[in-house]
């Protein structure tokens, strides 16, 4: 299952991702956790230090390799150079899963310890000096989409995706790749607006979006967030002391959380997995064809000087049960 968490700079989304995280992992559930915030916090809300977390390979800085294994034997891509961003999956591309072994999770992926479980991670890479006033930061994200394009994912193995805050993960079409979609909001009208965003961007391609309110002090804030939000909150989450051990680098053991945090998590896991049996792979499929077409007419054919359409395979539909090309 593909999940993001989303939410407005500092409103707890990469604490309330990593959390997530380390509860799937207790579990011993498979998880490919991914950082594509452009400020790289989830790696260290997972316990790496400052050094671990600099050293974590950026997937940006390895999209040659990506693309190149992506591309496998497929005759509608005559090059890796040509891929792009959205470029889709095609008879003879190879596809990607979770809990394989391969040149991309080699190349970018890096093991992290939590407890007596441990997780993939891979992150986009940071916004360096090299790039200001010459990239922007959907170049650097755009290896997650590639990725997720790619990603082939079944019930019970999850992968968790903490995005870039505000709504600018819409500048592509990144934010239809999700089964579930988790907006953390905090109760207050700057805190819900992303939320407004979002709904009205998502409205009409099928986002399964819920929103979990963090920082809630009382039945106040509650009352708040469900009287902006209705149905469409999921949970809330208080204060946490172990949330704040964690901050200062020194997490105790994972089944300390605190009971009423714990419960919280768990009914994300419930509200992921009850979202299997709604997968659409057609329609998922149909959804990354069509930011692709638009990608390609708006820039993508002048950047590659192809025709980037003739890359869409028009009998392929990306499936679980999708056989890997050699």
């Amino acid at each position: 299952m593909k999940i993001a968490f989303v939410g407005k700079g500092g409103s707890g989304k990469t604490t309330l991702s990593s959390l997530f995280i380390r509860h799937l992992a207790a579990t011993r559930a498979p998880v490919l956790a991914v950082d594509a915030d452009i400020n790289q916090h989830l790696g260290p809300a997972l316990g790496l230090d400052e050094a671990d977390a600099a050293a974590l390979p950026a997937m940006g800085a390895r999209l040659p390799l990506i693309k190149e294994y992506l591309r496998g034997s497929n005759p509608r891509i005559t090059s890796a150079d040509t891929m792009i961003k959205t470029t889709p999956p095609g008879e003879g591309s190879r596809i990607l899963r979770v809990r394989e072994d391969n040149p991309v999770y080699d190349a970018c992926a890096r093991p992290v310890e939590l407890d007596d479980a441990a997780v993939r991670l891979m992150v986009t890479g940071p916004f360096t000096e090299a790039d200001l006033g010459v990239a922007c930061y959907h170049s650097k994200t755009g290896a997650v989409e590639l990725l997720l394009n790619h990603l082939v994912d079944g019930r019970d193995e999850y992968a968790v995706v903490d995005m870039t805050a505000g709504s600018d993960s819409f500048a592509s079409g990144m934010f239809t790749r999700f089964d579930m979609t988790f907006l953390v909001a905090e109760p207050t009208r700057k805190g819900v607006s992303v939320y407004r965003q979002y709904k009205e961007y998502a409205r009409d391609f099928g986002v399964d979006l819920k929103v979990v309110g963090n920082k809630v002090q009382g039945q106040d804030d509650i009352d708040f967030l469900r009287e902006q939000v209705g149905d469409d909150l999921l949970v809330t989450v208080g204060h946490s002391d172990w949330v704040r051990a964690m901050e200062k680098g020194r997490p105790p053991r994972f089944e300390l959380l605190e009971d009423t945090n714990r419960r919280s998590l768990q009914a994300l896991q419930s509200a992921v997995d009850s979202s299997y049996d709604r997968r659409d792979w057609d329609r998922y499929t149909r959804q990354m064809v069509h930011f692709h077409l638009k990608n390609a007419q708006s820039w993508g054919n002048e950047r590659t000087g192809a025709d980037l359409a003739a890359q869409v395979d028009p009998t392929f539909v990306l499936r679980e049960s999708q056989p890997q090309s050699a």
